[in-house]
């Protein structure tokens, strides 16, 4: 029988760390961390040291959802290819002491930012404010032009995605898992698919391992914020075209600052360090050696959608009973109908 969402049957584990984990010994505690909606995560604290446990959650499943083996492989892959990442120990199968596939990965000592305003930055030893979160930003823009670089054949993941058609065929998976979690017919959601079938720009051929949730809370930044120690949530990670991690960053530019939203919308950038979308995607360009891009709209748009299927899909688990954080899963449910509203305000004025 598996353990509920929020708790872990130490007794049962112990055994299986002290086999898989090299140097694991003498579990002490097991505590669920508060954040993160998808795949319940632990911290696992022994005598041997720290650990995090990232696991699917119990019940019933989306199908190609909550695939933690594919997280555990690409973050295997990515060691060593200068891809900030943290190192992963161990996989277990879906027989495991707990009832459902997991795997344990190093604890990172760092520090995550969940604003991207950064309000807890300040002048540090001369350095001031602005300069240190413009280099914030800029390690994102780097480690980002860094993944859309790393040769997936020599990293063995050529066979993780299917390449070509990106979009086509994530604008169709999205909308299927959309419609699997649809609880009250929305019209700007409907207007959004219909719009991304009609504007699907052509294939350009450029293929990459993506992200999939490229965002500045799947970070960890070292204390003094000058680096960026590791890059979490693999989840959604595949073969696919790289602007669409590029896109879903840039997407928080556009989004609100309130009612449950991490945006950037409506706050001064400028004052604060923090760049323009517009030089953002010129400083990934330039890393990257590309003159611009084309159909921009499109990809923010697509986002856009995909986010509003993710946490759709987040509130329907909610209801089911299933959710890793019930409460905040609900809030999730009122923030689709604003994600379809938002883009479909971007198409409808060209912005």
């Amino acid at each position: 029988m598996s353990a509920p969402v929020n708790n872990l049957d130490n007794e049962a584990l112990e055994p299986w760390l002290d086999q898989h984990v090299s140097g694991f010994h003498d579990l002490m505690e097991i505590k669920k961390f508060e954040g993160g909606q998808s795949n319940p995560t632990f911290l696992i604290t022994a005598q041997s040291g720290k650990y995090v446990l990232r696991a699917k959650p119990p019940g019933d499943l989306l199908k190609s959802a909550h695939q933690v083996d594919r997280e555990y492989r690409v973050m295997k892959a990515l060691a060593g290819t200068g891809v900030p990442i943290p190192k992963v120990h161990a996989l277990s199968d879906e027989d495991s002491p707990i009832g459902r596939m997991f795997f344990v990965m190093e604890f990172l000592d760092g520090h995550i930012f969940w604003d991207p305003a950064l309000p807890e930055i300040h002048e540090n030893h001369g350095e001031a404010a602005p300069e240190r979160r413009h280099l914030i930003y800029d390690r994102m823009n780097e480690a980002l032009a860094k993944l859309h670089q790393v040769d997936v054949n020599e990293a063995g993941l050529s066979d993780f995605g299917k390449p070509g058609s990106y979009f086509e065929r994530q604008v169709g998976r999205w909308t299927q898992q959309y419609d699997a979690s649809e609880v009250e017919p929305n019209k700007d959601i409907r207007r959004l698919i219909e719009w991304l079938g009609k504007n699907m720009p052509p294939d350009d051929g450029q293929v990459s391992l993506v992200h999939g949730d490229y965002r500045l809370d799947n970070m960890v930044f070292s204390h003094d914020a000058h680096e960026i120690i590791g890059i979490l949530d693999w989840e959604l990670s595949t073969l696919g075209h790289p602007l669409a991690d590029l896109a879903y960053q840039c997407m928080q530019w556009r989004l609100p600052h309130q009612g449950g939203f991490r945006g950037l919308g409506g706050i001064d950038k400028a004052a604060l360090g923090i760049p323009s979308e517009k030089d953002y995607v010129a400083a990934y360009c330039k890393r990257r050696n590309l003159s611009g891009i084309d159909n921009w709209h499109f990809y923010v748009a697509f986002c856009f959608f995909r986010l509003a299927a993710i946490l759709q899909g987040v509130y329907k688990r909610s209801l089911d009973g299933n959710a890793s954080n019930p409460e905040k899963a609900k809030q999730y449910g009122i923030a689709v109908p604003i994600l379809g509203h938002l883009a479909m305000e971007m198409i409808d004025k060209g912005e």
